[in-house]
């Protein structure tokens, strides 16, 4: 790094996050290794059923195949860097890798809020208006709701990573496993109001999002109270997005409040887990609880199982 005006450019961060780690790196590299493998497995897993069956080319089944290239996209931010550092003496990341990891793992979790909130709309529309929803949900609506997430993530993250990357900083520690956009914040010897008012923003768009699905849920709860069929759909295909959506958000709250709010004196290992929660807890579970709850899914999953088992018996 050099130094001028009492800042610095910084061109590499140090990650000291693993620093209590580093004695059973072995154990966690085995555990991290199996727990990526997991989450390819069951998120790709669904994402194929989906592709390969045309009975579930519909849109909460494309919706859901959407939310699991969330998973895999926000993973892939994380846990090939961080089986890396395990694996080295020493944990650094360029800056300019840093505000893409940021950028990538970020752009994930926020999407999954969005998506949720556009599969609740997706749920509204089926459960309260039957009779519309092929008229409502149009191909053209179809496509604007799957690109829509991605489209509002990517423009509210490239202006928060552009404002990131223009900070002039005065140190080169980040106290987390990975880089998050806050801990390169709180480097900063210049000005950060502009990028407090964007850190703002996104907040209030994503709470927004999340006050909407429960809006939506609570209607929902009171329409199907008063049917047989409509709570036997709505225990069927809502259920398994509302523990998504506890579970995503739940993940994301802490990993907020924590970064901006958490204490320093709280144990490293603490630490570790707050930071890393909502790149385990979601994309493993989101896929597991769909394959499991929701019927369609659950038979061509068996079937594909039984199919594949056949196959093998006839080969020996």
């Amino acid at each position: 790094m050099t130094f001028s005006d009492n800042a610095s450019t910084v061109t590499w961060f140090t990650l000291s996050g693993f620093d209590k780690m580093m004695e059973h790196r072995a154990t966690f590299f085995s555990l991290t290794l199996l727990c990526y493998c997991v989450i390819i497995l069951v998120n790709f897993a669904l994402i194929l059923t989906i592709v390969l069956d045309k009975n579930l080319h519909q849109p909460m089944y494309i919706f859901l195949c959407n939310l699991c290239i969330s998973g895999l996209f926000g993973t892939a931010g994380f846990y090939p860097k961080f089986l890396f550092d395990l694996l080295c003496h020493l944990q650094v990341i360029s800056h300019a890798g840093c505000i893409i990891q940021t950028f990538v793992i970020y752009s994930s979790s926020c999407a999954d809020v969005v998506i949720l909130a556009v599969m609740a709309y997706d749920r509204y529309v089926a459960i309260c208006t039957p009779l519309e929803y092929h008229s409502v949900m149009t191909k053209q609506r179809i496509t604007v709701l799957v690109y829509y997430p991605w489209l509002s993530v990517f423009f509210i993250l490239t202006v928060s990573a552009i404002l990131t990357s223009k900070l002039r900083l005065c140190g080169s520690l980040i106290e987390k496993l990975y880089c998050a956009n806050w801990s390169i914040v709180k480097l900063s010897c210049s000005s950060i109001t502009a990028n407090n008012i964007i850190g703002y923003i996104a907040i209030l768009f994503y709470v927004a999002h999340i006050i909407l699905i429960f809006c939506s849920y609570a209607y929902l709860i009171s329409s199907c109270l008063k049917s047989i069929e409509k709570r036997g759909k709505f225990m069927q295909t809502c259920m398994p997005h509302l523990l998504s959506l506890i579970n995503v958000a739940v993940a994301l709250l802490f990993d907020v409040l924590y970064s901006r709010y958490g204490s320093a004196d709280t144990s490293q290992n603490f630490q570790n887990f707050m930071a890393v929660q909502f790149l385990v807890i979601p994309p493993i579970l989101n896929p597991l609880v769909y394959g499991l709850k929701l019927k369609q899914i659950r038979n061509q999953i068996l079937s594909f199982c039984m199919k594949s088992t056949r196959k093998k018996k006839s080969l020996m």
